[in-house]
């Protein structure tokens, strides 16, 4: 405590209401410390309560307490600079002003380290690479700022020493020359003052060699870190791979299945193509029979093959088209009355409506971030790894993907076409196969 208090200043001890050393300190919500008195009565007057230093307002008057620390810390340093008043002044010299600077830059140092080893905990959990590239370049910019104004300073008090021995030395000599016993005297004071300054010199190269081990030190950990980021980062790819192989659309398509529509399962109001591989809605409802497998309200359609295992995919051609939903369909899914297009009533669909493209069709709709408005989608099922995926074919790239799915029935690829609205939207969706 006495060595930290020898570093603190008056000012740092002073209420800045009263203008004199703290009487029952007390620290308000924003940190600042005041006499328990000042404060007290400062804000009889001020309402709203503001900080006297920040101005930082409170609308309840906060509770006060005594900061018994910094109130010891007041006492000690009262206590202090009135020891200090009775003594004689040590000389100019003495080594005390080196050793202050030494003593602050020792503190310099261990506040560094400590931030270090806080920053270092901070980041067991390996960040992403932009975060880490910028905290490294930081913590390189930070030590050698460090290391230059600590450098700076120790140049700085060895100058100072330099003009103290040089000018103690002509002091001798004008003093030696009134004195008997000229040569022998001068000789004694000279190498006196010599020792001193080869001690200062010596322990001011020590602290450097200590100083630049410290350094090495901070070097070997972030070298420590940099190979623990690339560890880490190795040890999650190949996971993050197995979860996400849709990454790649090529090696999607090499699970291509020829698919092809189901009438027995279309809305009333679809027209089909004769090789089941174009629909789009009309204006006129057909006469069919309304079989369990028909969809009696929504303007949907399935695919006759149906899948139970492995993976496989297809691709639709949706160009030019305002409004449609793609995606696929458990077995036993409700056909009959309302349907609610959502995974946990067997659906797992992406859907366009007014030039956005969302996943998902009840509750808050949730807008999918693309580049460009797709012209043809690829629709990628792993069943076992309980995946499915649609890409942009032309932009190769991944729309959204409904990952940890849990199937266990039979999976329908599925179509909507949505509505013609009055022509705006009567172009069909088109199976195509894949362009190699």
């Amino acid at each position: 405590m006495s060595a930290v208090s020898s570093l603190l200043t008056e000012d740092q001890f002073l209420c800045s209401i009263c203008l004199n050393v703290f009487t029952d300190p007390v620290t308000i919500p924003c940190g600042h410390n005041f006499c328990k008195a000042c404060i007290t009565d400062h804000w009889d007057i001020d309402v709203p309560c503001q900080c006297p230093t920040c101005r930082k307002g409170y609308n309840t008057k906060p509770e006060l307490q005594v900061n018994d620390v910094i109130s010891e810390m007041a006492a000690k340093f009262r206590q202090s600079a009135q020891q200090k008043a009775k003594e004689v002044p040590r000389d100019v010299y003495s080594g005390s002003k080196l050793e202050t600077w030494m003593f602050f830059l020792v503190c310099l140092m261990c506040v560094f380290m400590a931030w270090m080893v806080s920053e270092q905990k901070k980041h067991d959990f390996v960040p992403l690479k932009e975060e880490y590239e910028a905290k490294k370049l930081e913590l390189s910019k930070t030590q050698a700022e460090i290391l230059q104004m600590i450098q700076k300073e120790i140049k700085h008090s060895m100058e100072l020493s330099k003009e103290d021995t040089n000018r103690q030395i002509s002091t001798a000599v004008k003093e030696s020359l009134k004195e008997e016993s000229f040569e022998r005297r001068q000789a004694e004071h000279i190498e006196m003052i010599k020792e001193k300054t080869r001690r200062t010199e010596k322990l001011a190269e020590g602290f450097n060699k200590e100083l630049k081990q410290e350094i090495c030190e901070l070097q070997k950990r972030n070298t420590e870190v940099e190979q623990l980021y690339k560890a880490q980062q190795e040890k999650l790819r190949k996971p993050i791979m197995k979860l996400f192989p849709e990454s790649d659309l090529k090696r999607v398509q090499q699970y291509e299945v020829d698919v092809t529509l189901d009438p027995d399962t279309a809305y009333p109001y679809l027209i089909l193509s004769d090789d089941g591989k174009q629909v789009h809605d009309s204006d006129v409802t057909k006469n069919l029979p309304d079989n369990p497998e028909r969809f009696d309200t929504g303007v949907v359609v399935l695919a006759k093959q149906s899948f139970s295992s492995g993976r496989f995919y297809f691709e639709v051609q949706v160009k030019e088209k305002t409004e449609w939903t793609l995606g696929v369909a458990s077995e036993s899914v409700n056909r009959k009355g309302q349907i609610i297009l959502i995974p946990h009533y067997g659906y797992w669909m992406i859907w366009l409506w007014n030039v956005n493209v969302y996943k998902d069709l009840a509750g808050p709709p949730f807008l999918l971030s693309l580049k460009s408005w797709p012209q043809k989608v690829g629709v990628f099922v792993d069943y076992e790894e309980g995946l499915v995926s649609f890409y942009d074919v032309e932009a190769e790239a991944l729309m959204y993907s409904f990952t940890g799915c849990s199937f266990t029935e039979k999976l329908y690829p599925f179509f909507s076409p949505s509505p013609k609205y009055g022509g705006k939207n009567s172009d069909p969706l088109i199976i195509s196969p894949v362009s190699h």
